[in-house]
């Protein structure tokens, strides 16, 4: 794309509004300092002191966050515990300006969380440990599930887009269940004007009358083929709008229920951390699609904001409009 197109379509940015509707989670980030350890009286084991806590929203929290830093207006769908961790998370979104209205908060489940233990002293350096999860492992309720679905409905007319983050492993323990699913398929059948992407680790094909967009690993195992073309043409004959395929550095392959292209991936030097690059990919590609871009131009947007987040060490990053622009003006 020429400079101008892309500002064309970045500067439709801030008139959006996005919901961001599936698995919202609490990262919770605690620093140890090594040089602080106690040893315990009771088990002789070592006793990590925690110097200071970080949190962040992660999962469909991390989708708010890419859009968010793209300045458009996101509302958030999904549900939560009534517990400490539920409280920090609702904070982390609001401070973010994601409009919450629409979490549902409950007694009976709990707040899903990554936590993830941080450890550094004097003769180490910053270093991950075993993360602990916080998942539920039952079934929705069927109350919440309720709550989800009249929230979809009453939304709709507030909203340019979906984008839809399945991110449980647990089938029926999150927020996209079959009903969900079944909900949002009606949706995009009823109104082919609204841009619904979804992204999901395990049940890409699960979904009906959306975008699909996932990573090569996850295409493949999905539809048994063994190269992004099958992939691509079997998500085709699915009833599906189209599919954008992450292909790492080699870019995205998109498919509109026709023949794929291929986004070239952006060069980028250095060391880089891929956590939560398909997520801003997924974020700049809806984000482009609302705002007229075609699909392949889509595509090159997401590719543009992956490339910027990656290059941000030790955390989930994010991008703006500003920054997108400048990739475009120094790429071409």
């Amino acid at each position: 794309m020429k400079a101008e197109r892309v500002h064309e379509i970045l500067r439709r940015f801030p008139a959006l509004k996005i919901l961001v509707l599936g698995d919202f989670f609490l990262d919770q980030y605690l620093m140890l300092d090594r040089d602080l350890s106690e040893r315990s009286v009771e088990t002789g084991l070592e006793a990590y002191q925690v110097t200071k806590i970080r949190n962040s929203p992660g999962a469909a929290g991390t989708v708010c966050n890419n859009l968010r830093a793209l300045d458009l207006s996101v509302i958030a769908l999904g549900a939560i515990g009534k517990d400490g961790r539920g409280f920090d998370l609702m904070e982390a979104l609001g401070a973010r300006g994601v409009d919450t209205r629409l979490m549902i908060e409950s007694d009976r489940i709990m707040t899903p969380t990554y936590t993830k233990p941080m450890l550094s002293g004097t003769n180490e350096p910053v270093h991950e440990l075993e993360r602990l999860d916080i998942k539920n492992r039952k079934p929705l309720p069927a109350e919440i599930e309720a709550s989800i679905l009249a929230n979809i409905e009453a939304i709709l007319p507030e909203i340019d887009g979906i984008l839809i983050t399945d991110q449980v492993q647990e089938d029926g323990c999150g927020v996209m269940t079959e009903r969900v699913r079944r909900k949002v398929a009606e949706i995009g059948g009823r109104h082919p004007e609204k841009s619904i992407l979804v992204d999901s680790r395990l049940r890409t094909g699960q979904y009906e009358q959306v975008i699909l967009k996932c990573n090569l690993s996850e295409a493949l195992k999905t539809t048994g083929t063994e190269t992004v073309e099958a992939a691509a043409a079997a998500f085709s004959r699915r009833n599906v709008r189209g599919s954008f395929i992450t292909l790492g550095c080699g870019g995205i392959y998109v498919t509109q229920n026709g023949p794929g292209s291929i986004a070239p991936g952006i060069p980028v030097s250095g060391p880089i951390d891929i956590c939560g690059a398909g997520d801003s990919a997924a974020s700049g590609i809806l984000s482009a699609l609302c705002a007229g871009a075609s699909w392949l131009e889509a595509a090159e947007i997401g590719n543009r904001v992956a490339s910027i987040t990656i290059r941000q060490l030790g955390t989930t990053g994010t991008a703006s409009r500003e920054e997108v622009a400048a990739v475009n003006a120094t790429s071409e």
